[in-house]
């Protein structure tokens, strides 16, 4: 299966009273307490959750070996009684697997996969075959909010088959526009380190998303070079600017988003700066693969998969 090759975009199930949903951990080490509280909660909202087998391990700085955090994986994917497999944390260590889990029938019997940062990887894995996934808070956030959280209860409502909408306050690097187009990006590390594998999100006309941390205002300007010089920038349909956090700013006191900025101005399509997606309290999930409309207005932002736009 090649990257550039159109396949129909599958929406997995909605999820059900009773349907299974499973914690795994496909990167690094996770707090044992964070897990079990987030499973505890999402019980309250009527599934079966469990916890895979290595979830709660520990090998150097991951959950597992590679061949554990792939069976853990595996094991959710193919059981039809799994609907939903939600990612206990990210870190590093997906990339591990991916070209294991691309041999899995993986439209056979599609399940939502949920979870960001280092997930952002598997994002890519299931854009690759056409499946939506879902970028959103992992245990860590569910288990600290209680699941009583706005992000907590738009995940349940999105898992439950409600595609969200949201109206954002406005930023002043913001450009004004509408797009529509299928939803791609993440963490903007990952997926830069995915171009030219087959995991590649970039296409032209898709409106992307980037968020990131801990990484110097040069670090993620090199990438939007790299991605300028490549021409994948000016294919976009839009970009949202998700938050970048824990960064230094430039030595000209520059922030990432007027960095950002510039380096899009030259293009005509809407961008929505300071979306609140990513390493951040609140952070807003977003269906990825699926159809999105981006409408960048002079008072608000709105983005919306529900279609009701």
């Amino acid at each position: 299966m090649k990257t550039s090759e159109k396949k129909d975009i599958i929406i997995p199930a909605p999820l059900e009273p009773g349907d299974k949903v499973v914690f795994t951990s496909p990167s690094g080490t996770v707090k044992a307490e964070n897990v079990e509280i987030a499973a505890e909660i999402l019980r309250e909202f009527g599934w079966e959750v469990e916890i895979a087998p290595h979830a709660l391990g520990k090998y150097n700085t991951y959950s597992g070996t590679p061949e554990q955090r792939f069976a853990d994986l595996r094991n959710a994917l193919l059981d039809p009684q799994v609907k939903a497999i939600i990612c206990s944390r990210g870190g590093y260590g997906a990339v591990h697997i991916l070209d294991e889990l691309d041999k899995l029938p993986l439209r056979e019997n599609a399940k939502w996969i949920v979870g960001f940062s280092d997930i952002s990887a598997l994002h890519a894995l299931m854009a690759r075959h056409g499946i939506v996934s879902v970028h959103a808070p992992m245990a860590g956030h569910i288990a600290k909010h209680q699941g009583e959280d706005e992000d907590t209860q738009t995940l349940v409502s999105l898992l439950e088959g409600d595609m969200p909408w949201y109206l954002l306050d406005s930023h002043e690097l913001n450009r004004n526009g509408t797009a529509r187009g299928k939803l791609v990006g993440g963490n903007l590390a990952v997926i830069a380190d995915l171009i030219s594998t087959p995991y590649d999100v970039f296409e032209p006309g898709a409106i992307l998303f980037i968020e990131d941390v801990a990484e110097p205002v040069y670090k993620i300007e090199r990438i939007m070079y790299q991605l300028k010089m490549s021409g994948a920038l000016a294919k976009l349909g839009g970009l949202i600017v998700g938050k970048f956090t824990d960064y230094t700013p430039g030595v000209d006191g520059q922030t990432m988003e007027e960095m950002i900025a510039q380096m899009v101005k030259e293009y005509d399509y809407p961008v929505a700066m300071g979306v609140p997606v990513g390493h951040v309290s609140h952070n807003i999930p977003l269906p990825v693969s699926a159809p999105v409309t981006l409408i960048v207005r002079p008072g608000d932002t709105i983005i919306d998969f529900s279609g009701k736009e």
